[in-house]
């Protein structure tokens, strides 16, 4: 940038190696500013492609013990549709699922799975919940049953649910 032909690194720190008058070149950056813009779109390429190492190093955790055919027979598995569904308040987990279970009365399901969900993305939707479970209190409510979700590689958890409309109380089996 100073326009010298010959210059050594003994020369740095000189004082007298430009002569007087001598005319410098019109500056230019050396570097070319990163935009904010371009730093995103960078950070994202990387946690994408974190995202499929991830998913492609993913294994299955291990199969749990054998279960004879009558003990999953005795596990009463429905679909339920989910009328409304609300926050426990004091709870970060907890989801309170009024569910009609086709008996004609509204069965009430707590689930851990607030972090995951808005209530209101559950409203009408169609999900399996195990209907024989002792009921259970949590939190000063009565679970009557378990919804059932798929936990990703990730972490993230998914409600299962029905590909085609099945009436409430639908047996699963």
């Amino acid at each position: 940038m100073i326009a010298l032909d010959t210059f050594s690194w003994e020369d740095l720190g000189r004082t007298d190696i430009l002569p007087a008058g001598k005319q410098l070149p019109k500056p230019e950056l050396l570097f070319t500013k990163i935009e904010d813009e371009v730093v995103a779109a960078q950070k994202k390429k990387l946690e994408d492609t974190l995202k499929a190492n991830e998913a492609a190093a993913y294994k299955a955790a291990p199969v749990k013990p054998i279960v004879s055919f009558e003990d999953f027979e005795k596990l009463d598995i429905r679909v339920g549709i989910v009328k409304s569904c609300e926050k426990i308040k004091k709870s970060k987990k907890l989801l309170k699922f009024i569910i009609d279970d086709g008996s004609g009365q509204d069965r009430t399901i707590l689930s851990g799975i607030a972090q995951w969900y808005e209530p209101e993305q559950l409203v009408g939707k169609s999900v399996l919940f195990i209907a024989n479970f002792a009921p259970r209190q949590m939190m000063g409510e009565e679970s009557q049953g378990m919804i059932l979700s798929a936990v990703n590689y990730n972490g993230d958890l998914s409600v299962t649910t029905v590909l085609n409309p099945v009436k409430g109380g639908s047996q699963v089996g």
